[in-house]
């Protein structure tokens, strides 16, 4: 049996009402911030809970642009974590701001406890990433964010509808920041991103960041960037985004699953399951012994399985000009040779699942 990884060809496999819109949408010429936009922007922030969306060209951009927007530039200091994907210090770093790295816990997230030593008199912000489908614990946040008068910009690209205590990722910091990429939870057919606040301001001042600072056709009111989140993606997401509710609890139904299944192996051990966190599963990673032997053969045995990420961001060749070394971030260095992801996805089947289990079963059970 295959289990494969990307479940795209599923999901859009049966859209021929799509495809409809989609005809209706080109004939009216409505392509840059055109009504499809404003309509998911709407949507979106109902979704989130928040008063706005700004729809941007990507998860990336909708970080630059909230960092940009509370002032973040040259030669300051961005808190973030150590274990994270490269979009969150590309981010960074496109402002010619430095990144400044906190080490995560076993929910693969910012330790928060360690985050005020990372702070100094050069830090202008705090971007939490709620990665892998957890969310950063920003009960503990917030309160160290407002000692120090930091703005935060959640990096929630990998967890939307995620929550703590029936609060949702995106919806704690200044701004939330959401990918639209096709492999995550709402997904478009390209890059996209959306910025949610409930500060008007920084609505006001998003959306001139996004649109080349353009008040109107004829005047520039401050020099922004093209990072429009095309229309034509606005009617695929319109489209997507009434499944997002019911996306989130498949995942997390799956989850559950394998946490019962695979949990009952030895050699597998589990992430915690805060019982007060709503985890959303854009990825599923458990910590198996002999990891590296484990995923060999799943991938024999047609497994899509993978590990998200062999090297930490830290360590990364583009990055070695910060001058971290390897130990710098021991839970981060823990996790390199343990971590596993399997595929999770709303469109897995139970025959599939019970393949990846009973595949891990007897891995181990060949001693």
């Amino acid at each position: 049996m295959r289990v494969r990884y990307s479940y795209l060809p599923q999901q859009f496999g049966d859209c021929e009402d799509l495809w409809q819109q989609l005809k209706e949408f080109v004939l009216t010429g409505d392509f840059t911030l055109g009504k499809p936009l404003i309509e998911f922007e709407n949507t979106f922030a109902k979704l989130i809970g928040t008063k706005y969306a700004i729809g941007v060209n990507s998860g990336t951009d909708a970080i630059k642009l909230s960092l940009r927007a509370v002032g973040v530039g040259f030669g300051d200091e961005v808190v973030t974590t150590a274990n994270t994907f490269v979009a969150t210090v590309g981010a960074i770093a496109e402002l010619g701001a430095t990144p400044v790295f906190v080490d995560c816990d076993d929910t693969f997230c910012m330790n928060v406890d360690l985050l005020e030593e990372a702070i100094t008199d050069k830090t202008k912000a705090i971007v939490p990433v709620h990665y892998t489908g957890y969310m950063t614990d920003m009960r503990k946040l917030l309160p160290i964010a407002e000692k120090y008068d930091l703005p935060v910009i959640e990096d929630a690209c990998q967890s939307i509808l995620g929550a703590i205590e029936g609060k949702n990722a995106g919806t704690w910091g200044n701004t939330g920041a959401f990918s639209l990429h096709p492999l995550k939870n709402l997904n478009v057919w390209s890059d996209g991103g959306v910025i949610v606040t409930n500060d008007s301001q920084l609505d006001e001042q998003l959306r001139l960041l996004r649109n080349h600072g353009m008040v109107d056709r004829d005047t520039i009111g401050i020099l922004g960037c093209n990072s429009r989140l095309d229309t034509i993606q606005a009617v695929v997401g319109n489209w997507l985004i009434p499944q997002t509710e019911s996306i989130a609890e498949k995942r997390i139904e799956h989850a559950a699953y394998y946490d019962k299944q695979l949990g009952q192996i030895p050699q597998i051990t589990l992430p915690p399951r805060p019982a007060d966190y709503r985890i959303v599963f854009h990825l599923y990673i458990v910590f198996a012994e002999n990891r590296d032997d484990l995923l060999e053969y799943c991938l024999e045995k047609g497994i899509e399985a993978k590990v998200h990420y062999p090297v930490p961001i830290y360590r990364q060749p583009a990055l070695t000009h910060l001058g971290y070394k390897a130990g710098d971030f021991p839970v981060t260095d823990s996790h390199l040779s343990k971590i596993i992801t399997f595929p999770c996805d709303q469109h897995l089947s139970q025959e599939e699942m019970d393949y990846v289990i009973q595949t891990v079963k007897d891995f181990y059970a060949r001693g």
